[in-house]
């Protein structure tokens, strides 16, 4: 038990690592793409997620969210006020709490979703497809994060969003479904790639760690 303790630590503590890297490094973490940015920062939650179970998913994911928040303050874009409260909202002198809530809860729970999702799959297809969870478990963190964002983007600051964008109050849910179809589906897919590959290796480490407990 000392063991899988210790090896869950310093994994924690090299998932953190990982991810401060890719947000400290420009175009790594946080990639510009029109007035969003694209990121892979939710790999390294979705992976510790399943690995290290909620818990410490969690707190990979509020640490993610703090990321994002330290990126849109100190790397201000048209946008950045829909996740740091320090931005002032366009149109105002102040930005809004709400922006906590866009950089936070999504990546919270990218942290928690994809553990469930990948033990629904072992008990679904009886362990014998463990890749197949995995990958599903990936495509889960990547779609909640673009989901509940841009959603929460929608509901918290439709107007703003719509004057950045250029489209009408009407227009800017069928704006928010295409950011989700471009950039939120192939994030999902390389996502669920990804968790495939280094969890399945990661996973059987931990269990070998711990049998030689």
């Amino acid at each position: 038990m000392k063991n899988k303790k210790t090896f869950d630590i310093v994994l924690t503590a090299f998932f953190l690592g990982i991810m401060i890297l890719m947000s400290v490094v420009p175009f790594l973490g946080f990639i510009p793409i029109g007035p969003l940015n694209a990121t892979i920062l939710h790999v390294p939650v979705i992976i510790g997620s399943v690995i290290l179970g909620p818990r410490l998913g969690a707190f990979l994911g509020t640490s993610f969210g703090v990321m994002s928040v330290i990126n849109a303050t100190t790397r201000p874009s048209a946008l950045s006020f829909v996740f740091s409260p320090f931005i002032p909202i366009i149109g105002t002198s102040h930005g809004s709490w709400k922006a906590l809530l866009v950089a936070l809860v999504p990546r919270i729970l990218v942290g928690i979703v994809p553990y469930y999702v990948y033990k629904f799959g072992q008990r679904f297809f009886k362990g014998k497809t463990n890749s197949i969870s995995l990958f599903l478990a990936g495509i889960a963190g990547g779609l909640t994060n673009t989901l509940l964002v841009m959603n929460l983007i929608y509901f918290l600051f439709k107007d703003s969003y719509g004057q950045i964008i250029k489209k009408g109050a009407d227009q800017v849910y069928g704006a928010i479904l295409a950011v989700i179809a471009t950039q939120g589906v192939p994030e999902a897919i390389v996502a669920g790639i990804l968790t495939a590959a280094v969890a399945s290796i990661l996973l059987r480490l931990r269990k070998q760690n711990a049998l030689g407990n």
